[in-house]
């Protein structure tokens, strides 16, 4: 069974730094593709960030360019989304997911696998 547990949310003031985990267990690590998004209130999903070890691509989202990075423990099957210069605006629940693509995809319904999510409030 895929199962994908994230930690890492919580409270932090604007251009402060987080730092998100996604625990992957019941797939071949290096087989998937690892993507982070978040939905904030009232809004669609995003995608934040994407890692598929296979292609050795990664994907950041044009919003969040720059202030994060996406990497991997593959010893620990563990992808991490370590986040900088955090804005009000970046205020959402923040989710990993998880599905055997070929390449990165921004889209939602690509991924079958997903954690249960954890909330970032950045305040001002």
């Amino acid at each position: 069974e895929v199962q994908l547990v994230e930690s890492g949310g919580g409270l932090v003031q604007a251009g402060g730094s987080l730092r998100l985990s996604c625990a992957a267990s019941g797939f071949i690590f290096d087989d998937y593709v690892i993507a982070w998004f978040r939905q904030a209130p009232g809004k669609e999903p995003e995608a934040v960030s994407c890692l598929s070890s296979r292609e050795g691509g990664i994907y950041y989202s044009e919003s969040m360019k720059g202030r994060v990075t996406i990497s991997s423990d593959n010893a620990k099957n563990t992808v991490y989304l370590q986040m900088s210069g955090l804005k009000p605006e970046d205020t959402a629940a923040y989710y990993c997911a998880a599905d055997s693509l070929t390449r990165c995809s921004e889209y939602v319904y690509h991924y079958k696998h997903w954690s249960q999510g954890t909330y970032v409030t950045v305040f001002s």
